[in-house]
């Protein structure tokens, strides 16, 4: 049985930006099948929360116990909410420059609108086996402390990629390697 990937983008985000489509293709060479669903994310105004949830409805058949999460940005905040609901855990969580409330943070309020920053961290802890956080020390949009206090939270070692932004295009992350890897890994070793 084919192991499921869903990939969430962050604000403003859509399917075809950053390494997504990249990652996309380098995980169905391995069999996997991906997803990088659209979630209303529109410019200026904050997204909302139960829209994205709508959303997700069309994709919860391929959310199970074996199924890999990916979030980025806004998408990772997302995918704690995401978590926080799910009724079994699935087999590995990654998080790529998620935002938890730690400033400087780029569309904080926006971000605060659309899930807040309390989140039921013994909860999410059990619905992983596996949990990855990827964080730059020079993220536009995202402080480093984020990522250091999410990997605290769930009890794992922060990957920590200098230089890296936003693990956006425009930081010249249109393939992410490392994160692959890491995927690749929980694959092989379940």
């Amino acid at each position: 049985m084919a192991t499921n990937v869903l990939i969430f983008h962050g604000t403003e985000g859509y399917p075809g930006e950053n390494w997504f489509p990249w990652m996309k293709a380098e995980l169905e060479k391995h069999g996997c099948k991906v997803f990088v669903p659209q979630f209303p994310s529109p410019p200026v105004v904050p997204a909302k929360i139960g829209e994205w949830f709508d959303v997700l409805k069309e994709y919860e058949q391929y959310i199970n116990k074996q199924t890999i999460l990916i979030g980025h940005s806004l998408g990772g905040k997302f995918l704690l909410r995401v978590l926080e609901k799910l009724n079994h855990p699935v087999r590995a969580v990654f998080f790529v420059g998620t935002p938890i409330g730690i400033p400087p943070i780029a569309n904080n309020d926006r971000d605060n609108a659309f899930t807040g920053n309390d989140f039921a961290w013994d909860n999410i802890k059990k619905k992983a086996e596996y949990f990855g956080v990827f964080q730059s020390d020079n993220d536009p949009y995202v402080g480093l402390s984020n990522g250091k206090e999410l990997a605290k939270h769930l009890g794992v070692e922060l990957f920590f990629v200098p230089n890296a932004g936003h693990f956006n295009t425009a930081a010249g992350y249109t393939k992410f390697e490392a994160l692959c890897d890491r995927v690749l890994g929980v694959l092989v070793n379940s």
